[in-house]
């Protein structure tokens, strides 16, 4: 389950996120749209939250510095 507090503070920076990912422009914005015309928003948000927990922690764990994937 984790920390609660963290969990959310992930989910309320991802739904901060979200209201503006309409307007937004980049590979990530229109991955995030993709995701959202298959799920709906709620899901979607907890869902990006939860792959953001998995990353911070690989990147915490290796002790190295985040990359950011290269979108097709």
């Amino acid at each position: 389950m984790g920390c609660p507090y963290l969990r959310i503070l992930l989910v309320n920076s991802v739904t901060a996120v979200m209201r503006r990912i309409r307007t937004a422009e980049g590979a990530t914005a229109i991955w995030i749209r993709r995701l959202l015309d298959r799920k709906p928003p709620r899901l979607a948000t907890v869902a990006i939250a939860n792959k953001t927990a998995r990353i911070v922690w690989a990147v915490m764990l290796r002790g190295e510095e985040y990359r950011r994937p290269a979108m097709v």
